[in-house]
């Protein structure tokens, strides 16, 4: 898995307030689908580890500095970085750029849950091999 995953957006109308300016709540969207994708790019099956083990993530904090503002129509990149994993978390550094530019700097940890009792466990060995 490279350093940094960089996953491609385009702002949508959908994605703006009335001014075309990014709405906050948007930049949320936009980094579950970095995290999502580099899930995916790491070979991590969220459905079948859900069906198969009952296994599920959930984000349970995130420290988020909003940088510049994007608008309708900006390509922008998510870019995503593994900086930690133990036990039933790990941790990403993420960042919203266009171009050169940063606009979102972000933190994030996720859980392991269990997916009937929502109570964290532990990442199987098989997954976190995949981190690597």
């Amino acid at each position: 898995m490279p350093l940094d995953f960089h996953w491609p957006v385009r702002v949508y109308w959908e994605d703006t307030d009335a001014g075309g300016i990014v709405y906050h709540a948007s930049y949320l969207r936009f980094l579950e689908r970095g995290r999502s994708e580099w899930l995916r790019a790491c070979r991590v099956d969220q459905a079948a580890l859900r069906q198969r083990e009952r296994l599920q993530f959930a984000v349970v904090d995130m420290q988020i500095e909003w940088k510049r503002a994007a608008r309708f129509d900006d390509q922008l990149v998510v870019v995503t970085a593994l900086t930690g994993s133990g036990g039933a978390s790990f941790q990403f550094a993420q960042r919203i750029v266009r171009g050169v530019e940063l606009v979102v700097a972000a933190t994030v940890r996720a859980a392991a849950l269990d997916a009937d009792t929502l109570k964290p466990r532990r990442l199987p060995q098989h997954v976190t091999q995949l981190f690597q």
